[in-house]
């Protein structure tokens, strides 16, 4: 599969499946594009010392792996045989807290250093204290590919996100830490609520939930 295809996508052609270990490739440099710029992961990744780009995208490639070793759902959106857009989520049930297990720990550090991979723990963890439900699926990444932005992609993963949490009787909706703020809009109109603006390290996000029970 090409990655850097100018072609928009039919969004009539577009199938929202589950990837496969083949994919993954695609998948992190699709999210590595989306998380470049995002506030938390340029201070996390300390993007003014040189090997920003590096440190960020062997972050995206371990968060991937783990996310795929725990059997967690990663969706993607495939024009054909073209991925174009990804989201993943913990379950409910996952036992995939901030903590994560010990190889992703390990790796983590080496990327990120020691306080990179504090600040992603804490950001989880702090994420996680306040979100209004004890059982619920976390949205911890989603990209649609730049060049697909803008023509209806990022609603019809919505959809596929919010069709995984329906699928779940014991999910009681799905958080989303955003850091974007030209994203906030993406996650209202997608009946995301505004918990609370959270602070996390230097930087501030909002704190989205979408409950299964739209009121």
């Amino acid at each position: 599969m090409e990655l850097l295809e100018e072609q928009v996508a039919d969004v009539d052609n577009i199938k929202a499946v589950y990837l496969t270990a083949e994919d993954l490739k695609i998948a992190a440099s699709i999210l590595y594009l989306a998380y470049h710029d995002d506030p938390l992961f340029v201070d996390i990744f300390q993007y003014e010392k040189e090997g920003y780009e590096s440190r960020l995208r062997s972050a995206i490639r371990e968060e991937l792996n783990a996310f795929w070793s725990a059997k967690q759902p990663m969706i993607g959106l495939f024009d054909d045989a073209r991925l174009v857009a990804v989201a993943c989520l913990v379950s409910p049930d996952a036992e995939l807290g901030p903590n994560r297990f010990w190889h992703w720990r390990l790796k983590m550090l080496l990327t990120a250093g020691y306080l990179g991979t504090k600040q992603m723990v804490d950001k989880e963890t702090k994420v996680r204290e306040r979100v209004p439900a004890e059982h619920y699926h976390m949205l911890s990444l989603i990209g649609v590919h730049p060049d697909q932005q803008d023509h209806g992609l990022g609603h019809v993963l919505m959809s596929a996100i919010e069709g995984i949490m329906l699928e779940d009787p014991n999910s009681q909706g799905v958080a989303m830490y955003v850091t974007l703020p030209k994203c906030l809009s993406f996650f209202e109109d997608g009946n995301y609520n505004l918990v609370e603006e959270l602070e996390v390290g230097r930087i501030k996000g909002h704190l989205m939930f979408r409950p299964r029970e739209i009121q």
